[in-house]
């Protein structure tokens, strides 16, 4: 039963990777075939409140216009061409940002302005150093005594150290033979 197992798994891994290019068939070239639909519609019977109207000459551009009553019963008409470097529209309004986007521009110029202040200065990071917030005194006290007891493991382990490589020395002295170069013993 292993050895069918086996002899399974190695038969799917060679299926995958044979050649299967001849089973793909290329897609047939679809002839250009122009196109021009529109239409009408409204929410209440005989009362037409959008329309969309598109026409293709097979190209592959597109040209169309579609036109809509909004929430505030004004008719927007928009007219578009879709070609190779894409959907480029022509809006018959002007579009108006909600207070909520007015707010989000000033923050947004307000930002980049002081960015660019910044760099102009030619000394990149000072215009944010100086905002940059300053450690509170807790922050300030915590990070020396951090610094402090890491100088003072830092010394420790120095003299540790210093007092192991003395007793590999004085054990390297002892021997008369020379056996322990390393302070490891070799036979």
């Amino acid at each position: 039963m292993k050895q069918f197992i086996v002899l399974l798994v190695v038969g799917l891994i060679a299926a995958t990777r044979a050649d299967v290019s001849h089973l793909v068939t290329p897609e047939p070239k679809v002839p250009a075939s122009p196109y021009v639909f529109s239409y009408q519609a409204g929410r209440a019977p005989g009362h037409v409140d959008r329309q969309h109207t598109e026409v293709s000459d097979g190209s592959g551009v597109i040209r169309g216009v579609f036109s809509y009553v909004d929430p505030k019963n004004q008719v927007r008409t928009v007219q578009y061409v879709a070609d190779e470097h894409g959907f480029h529209p022509q809006l018959s309004h002007k579009l108006e940002d909600s207070a909520a986007v007015q707010a989000a521009k000033q923050r947004h110029f307000a930002a980049y302005n002081r960015i660019a202040q910044e760099h102009a200065s030619h000394i990149p990071g000072q215009v944010a150093l100086a905002n940059a917030p300053h450690a509170s005194a807790a922050v300030a006290h915590a990070t020396q005594k951090h610094l402090s007891a890491f100088e003072r493991i830092a010394a420790e382990h120095a003299a540790i150290g210093r007092q192991q490589e003395a007793q590999r020395l004085a054990l390297a002295a002892q021997s008369e033979h020379g056996d322990v170069e390393d302070g490891q013993y070799h036979p």
